[in-house]
């Protein structure tokens, strides 16, 4: 009777060869650095081999060799009489049988089969590596979103929450990509998206969770303006024309104040564009929203009149330091102040300054009260001091009228 054939399995080193190539791969698909999964394929195979021998310390080493398709694990010992802990010792004339010239002091080498580990530690071996791999994604994805901090990112909604009105959305930065929360508070009233929309979003922070990475994101926040006029004037984007500051009460109204470095650029042209084409791409993709652009000026009085416009100003005077006082015409008040006063508010936000708007004829009236209070009566050292420089006065007349008379000649 014939003899039946017994299949050979791989050769340890058509295992390394395999195990390699399928590191070459996750790296490629994943992302995942080679030396990274040895890093962690290491520390599994030693936490495996502890897990039946646990007094073993750092003796314990892994060694890769890619060019020769050869993985070793070996662990060394100490030479001594008399054996303490034999996951780290051997004793003089055991390591004689392998080794006959070796020394009391020495270390001996012995390799491990990686093989021959038991079912719980191969399982412990693996659960490090899924571990390892899972962290490296969760990294990846970390730095991939962080360097879009304060950047525009466009998403598609992947799905609505009823009850909470939220929206999932997936976005994606270079190779990576995530599910971001766009909760109801960072959205703008009166915007309407369902599955499957395209969404352009703002980068407010992201954050390393327990569940991986978290990107908050936000369509009311201030810098989703400023990132779309970046993104539609070349000015801006070039540096030519810089945007001083932003102030935005999302869905309604937002005000910016621009300044050119090129005194031949005129920022506020720029901005609009031919026709108000750049400003009108801008207003669609915010639904509508008003977007008002003033010039920038280094003097605040200046600086506050163009703020509040559409309103015309007649002047604007320190009350103190970040504080003033703006008087407008009688027929302009109602449009300097706005709309539940969100004129004023959104240029006080703007110049970053207290303003209190004055009509004329209120300014002219309050002008007059205060001419016609009494003056003040001085303090009492007030008192003292004026005293004190009266009796100086009157002693300096005395010595003039008892003064000798000068010599005729």
């Amino acid at each position: 009777m014939a003899k039946r054939a017994v299949k050979k399995g791989p050769t340890p080193e058509e295992d390394a060869k395999e195990f390699f190539a399928a590191l070459d791969q996750i790296e490629e698909e994943r992302g995942i650095p080679k030396s990274y999964m040895l890093e962690k394929i290491e520390q599994a195979l030693i936490t495996a081999y502890k897990h039946d021998h646990d007094k073993i310390t750092d003796n314990v080493s892994v060694i890769f060799n890619e060019e020769k398709a050869d993985i070793r694990m070996v662990v060394r010992r100490d030479v001594v009489e008399e054996v303490d802990n034999p996951d780290t010792e051997i004793s003089l004339e055991d390591a004689r049988r392998a080794l006959p010239y070796v020394q009391l002091g020495d270390v001996v080498k012995k390799e491990i089969k990686i093989k021959n580990f038991g079912r719980v530690a191969a399982q412990t071996a693996r659960q490090v590596i899924v571990q390892g791999i899972r962290e490296a994604e969760r990294n990846m994805v970390f730095d991939a979103f962080n360097e879009k901090t304060r950047e525009m990112l466009s998403g598609t909604v992947s799905r609505t929450d009823p009850r909470t009105g939220a929206l999932h959305v997936r976005l994606t930065a270079g190779k990576e990509k995530t599910d971001a929360l766009l909760s109801a508070s960072e959205q703008v009233k009166g915007e309407y998206y369902s599955e499957g929309d395209r969404i352009r979003v703002y980068v407010v922070e992201v954050r390393r969770t327990t569940r991986g990475t978290q990107v908050v994101i936000s369509r009311t926040h201030a810098g989703l303006v400023k990132r779309l006029f970046e993104l539609e004037v070349p000015e801006i984007f070039d540096g030519v024309v810089e945007i001083k500051s932003i102030a935005r009460e999302a869905g309604s109204r937002t005000k910016m104040a621009v300044w050119s470095n090129d005194p031949e650029v005129d920022p506020i042209g720029a901005c609009v564009g031919i026709r108000g084409a750049r400003v009108s791409a801008i207003v669609e993709e915010l639904h509508g929203e008003k977007v008002n652009i003033i010039k920038y000026s280094e003097d605040m009085s200046t600086y506050i009149a163009a703020a509040l416009a559409p309103a015309s100003v007649l002047s604007v005077t320190m009350v103190e330091e970040k504080s003033y006082r703006v008087v407008v015409p009688d027929d302009q008040l109602s449009l300097a102040i706005g709309k539940e006063g969100q004129n004023a508010r959104l240029a006080a936000r703007l110049t970053g300054c207290k303003i209190d708007i004055k009509s004329l004829s209120a300014a002219q009236e309050e002008d007059a009260q205060a001419d016609a209070l009494p003056e003040e009566e001085p303090t009492e050292d007030e008192a003292e001091a004026l005293l004190a420089d009266e009796a100086e006065a009157a002693a300096e007349q005395d010595d003039d009228l008892f003064a000798p008379e000068e010599a005729e000649e």
